[in-house]
């Protein structure tokens, strides 16, 4: 195990061959990184009193902290973001330094805008967009917002590629 890799508790963490996550990031106890995913550098996984789990095709920017919450699969959390005991749902968008509070779920194909603050136990419906402090929601549908564009801009093969681009960066 590498020097940013802790074991707590007997658990340690599990990193999927086809992820790529970098040399700079700090993983701890009880997390698993699936297929396809990335976790940046300076991001903190802690799996210490919950488990941490980065669904597939998941990418997590660079200095992210993410402790004992659930990313699903094809989630985008940004650079400098926090969640704490958190759920974000399948392809839903976490913005930069947005803050996801405990027992909070962000549901499934929502968008959360950078800097927006998520109190405890909010539950995010699925396609929704949500900003501010406190965080207001808004159906998508009522926006000019398209997630699939973000999606594509962001969580297809080019950010994953651009993982692969950066070599020695990443294990």
């Amino acid at each position: 195990m590498d020097s940013r890799r802790y074991a707590f508790e007997g658990a340690e963490p599990s990193i999927d061959d086809e992820a790529a996550v970098s040399r700079d990031a700090v993983l701890v106890g009880d997390v698993e990184v699936a297929s396809g995913a990335s976790v940046w550098p300076g991001v903190v996984l802690r799996g210490d009193i919950g488990p941490v789990r980065i669904g597939s095709h998941t990418h997590v920017g660079d200095n992210a902290t993410i402790h004992a919450s659930r990313l699903a699969d094809r989630v985008m959390v940004g650079h400098g973001a926090v969640l704490n005991e958190a759920t974000v749902e399948d392809n839903a968008l976490v913005g930069f330094n947005a803050t996801v509070n405990t027992d909070a779920t962000v549901g499934r194909g929502s968008v959360v805008a950078a800097g927006t603050v998520i109190p405890d136990e909010y539950d995010i419906p699925p396609e929704s967009f949500v900003r501010g402090v406190p965080a207001e929601i808004t159906p998508l549908e009522e926006t000019t917002i398209d997630p699939e564009a973000i999606f594509e801009d962001f969580s297809s093969g080019d950010y994953t590629n651009l993982a692969q681009r950066h070599g020695d960066l990443f294990e």
